[in-house]
C-alpha cells in the first residue's frame, strides 16, 4: 500500500475520457435553479469545483412528468439547454469535466407539479413521508401505475434528454437509478407489485432499467454513459426481498454495455439515506461487474485511498465534502483541513452556503 497521495491522483479512463484524478463530485441537489433553468450562480458553483476528476451534476429532470423538487433544474426544453450550456462552457474553460444526472422522480414527485394530476410509478404504492413543493412540504400521494405504452414513452424521454445533454455541452450523462426514484422503484419488491413483463422476477424488474440504458447509450454512446444505483438505501419505504441477488443480476446484465462507469451509493458510516446498518452490496457488484466502478457514502481521504488500493472501487465520489470545499482535491493533496458544510443552507435560495465557501487560496 502506498503512503503518499498518488492513489487518488492517478488518472482514470472512463469510457473514452481520461480523468485527471479519482476524486469525483457526487450529484447533489441544491435547489438554486431559476424556474427549472440553470443560472449564472450555478455556473459559478460548478466552475469553483472544476478540479474534480469528474463533476456529476445535481439530479436534472428529463421531462415535466419527471419533475418534482422545487427549484431543481431540468433538461427537457430549449431554455434548459441554454442554461446548462453556460454551465458546461465555464466548467470546461476551467479544465473540468461534467456529466449531467438524468432524473425521473416517479412517485416521489407531487401532483402540485403536475396541475393536480397524479405522479407515476411502476405500481400504485404510496411512499411514506413528504414531497418538497413550492409551498413547503406535503405528504406523498398514491401514484398512477404506468401502462406499458407509458413506460415506452418514458424510455424515449430519457433518450431525448440525452440528446439535449449533448447539445448542452456535457461530457456525458449519468442515469439516476438510485434513491427511491422511478428506476429504483421498478427494481425493488417494495415498490414494484406488477404482474406483467415489468414485475415479479428479477429479470422483469430489471427490464425498465435495461431499456433506459439501451436507449441512452444509443442516443449518445456507452462510453459517455454512467449509472448510479443505491442497493441498500431504505428511505421512502424502499426495500427488496433479496438485494444481493437483484444487484448481482444487475451487475452481470450491465457489464456487456461497456458503460463509462457504474456508481454505487452505500454508506460506510452512519449517513442520511444509505442504510449503514445493512450488509453492503457494492462488493458483490464489484465481483460481477466488468467495468469502472465508482462508489460513494461517507468516505474521507484515508478511506477513499484504502478502498481504491484494495480494489474495492476505481474512484470515489464525494458529496458533502465538495459542498463546503470547492478545492477538495487540492486540500487532499496538501492534507489541509476541510471546511465544514452548513446543513441549513443545503437547499436555501441564494449564494450563502453555495458559492461562498473559501478555497485554500482565499
Amino acid at each position: 500500500m502506498t503512503t503518499n497521495n498518488d492513489t487518488l491522483f492517478r488518472p482514470l479512463l472512463v469510457g473514452d475520457l481520461t480523468l485527471r484524478n479519482r476524486i469525483l463530485m457526487a450529484p447533489l441537489t441544491r435547489a438554486r435553479a431559476s424556474d427549472r433553468v440553470p443560472n449564472e450562480m450555478m455556473a459559478q458553483y460548478y466552475t469553483q469545483r472544476a478540479s474534480a476528476g469528474l463533476i456529476i451534476s445535481e439530479a436534472t429532470a428529463i421531462s415535466a412528468q419527471g419533475y418534482g423538487w422545487h427549484n431543481a433544474p431540468a433538461i427537457y426544453a430549449d431554455e434548459h439547454i441554454a442554461g446548462w450550456k453556460n454551465v458546461t462552457d465555464q466548467v470546461h474553460a476551467a479544465g473540468g469535466r461534467i456529466f449531467v444526472q438524468l432524473w425521473h422522480m416517479g412517485r416521489l414527485s407531487h401532483p402540485d407539479y403536475h396541475d393536480g394530476n397524479p405522479t407515476v410509478a411502476p405500481s400504485a404504492v404510496v411512499a411514506p413521508g413528504e414531497a418538497h413543493v413550492p409551498s413547503g412540504k406535503k405528504p406523498f400521494t398514491v401514484p398512477h401505475e404506468l401502462t406499458t405504452e407509458e413506460i415506452a414513452a418514458t424510455v424515449a424521454d430519457y433518450a431525448a434528454a440525452t440528446v439535449r445533454a449533448r447539445a448542452a455541452g456535457f461530457d456525458g450523462v449519468e442515469i439516476h437509478g438510485a434513491n427511491g426514484y422511478l428506476i429504483d422503484e421498478f427494481l425493488r419488491t417494495a415498490t414494484n407489485k406488477r404482474t406483467d413483463d415489468y414485475g415479479g422476477s428479477i429479470p422483469n424488474r430489471l427490464r425498465f432499467l435495461l431499456e433506459v440504458v439501451t436507449a441512452v447509450t444509443k442516443a449518445w454512446s456507452p462510453q459517455r454513459t454512467g449509472l448510479r444505483l443505491s442497493p441498500t438505501m431504505n428511505g421512502y419505504g424502499m426495500e427488496d426481498e433479496d438485494p444481493a441477488a437483484l444487484f448481482e443480476h444487475a451487475a452481470k446484465a450491465l457489464s456487456p454495455f461497456g458503460l463509462a462507469y457504474l456508481h454505487t451509493a452505500e454508506s460506510i458510516r452512519p449517513g442520511r439515506i444509505y442504510n449503514p446498518d445493512a450488509e453492503r452490496i457494492t462488493p458483490i457488484i464489484r465481483q460481477h461487474y466488468d467495468g469502472v466502478l465508482v462508489t460513494n457514502g461517507g468516505y474521507d481521504k484515508q478511506t477513499a485511498t484504502a478502498a481504491i488500493e484494495a480494489g474495492e472501487a476505481d474512484a470515489i465520489a464525494f458529496g458533502q465534502p465538495f459542498i463546503a470545499n470547492p478545492d477538495l482535491p487540492e486540500r487532499f493533496r496538501q492534507n489541509a483541513p476541510l471546511n465544514k458544510p452548513e446543513v441549513a443552507t443545503y437547499y436555501s435560495p441564494g449564494s450563502e452556503g453555495y458559492v461562498d465557501y473559501p478555497a485554500l487560496a482565499d
